[in-house]
C-alpha cells in the first residue's frame, strides 16, 4: 500500500500557543490519530520544533556554509507530519481533511516515493 506524508503547515511564531488554545486541538488530533491506527493507516508521526530553531547546511565548491532559520522565509512552515498508508491519493486526502479539521491548519499531502527502513 502506498505511503503518504501529511505535513501540518502552521503559522510561524516564536512560542507555542497557550495551553487553553492547544488542549482542544490536541484532543481532536489524538482522536484522528486513533482513528488512523484503528483503520490500519497510521505509520508514524513527528512534531517539529519552531521554524526559527532550524539550521541550513549547504556544501558547494567554496566549502560549507551554515545559516540560522528555516530554508525558506515565510509566514508558515511545516510544524510536524504524519506518515500514513493509504490505498490511493483520494484516501490520503480524506485523512488530510480530518487532520485539517482537527488541527484547524492546512495539511499538505505528498506521496512517498521510496521507503528505506533502518
Amino acid at each position: 500500500m502506498p505511503n503518504f506524508v501529511l505535513n501540518v503547515i502552521q503559522p510561524d511564531r516564536d512560542s507555542p500557543p497557550p495551553p487553553e488554545f492547544l488542549e482542544p486541538i490536541l484532543r481532536d488530533v489524538k482522536a484522528v490519530n486513533e482513528e488512523m491506527r484503528s483503520a490500519g493507516a497510521w505509520v508514524f508521526r513527528a512534531e517539529l520544533d519552531l521554524a526559527h530553531t532550524a539550521r541550513v547546511v549547504r556544501v558547494d565548491d567554496d566549502g560549507t556554509s551554515l545559516t540560522d532559520g528555516p530554508y525558506a522565509e515565510g509566514k508558515e512552515h511545516p510544524g510536524g507530519f504524519t506518515v500514513i498508508a493509504a490505498p490511493d491519493l483520494d484516501a490520503a486526502l480524506g485523512w488530510a481533511e480530518k487532520l485539517s479539521r482537527a488541527t484547524t491548519l492546512p495539511i499538505e499531502v505528498r506521496p512517498v516515493t521510496e521507503v528505506n527502513p533502518a
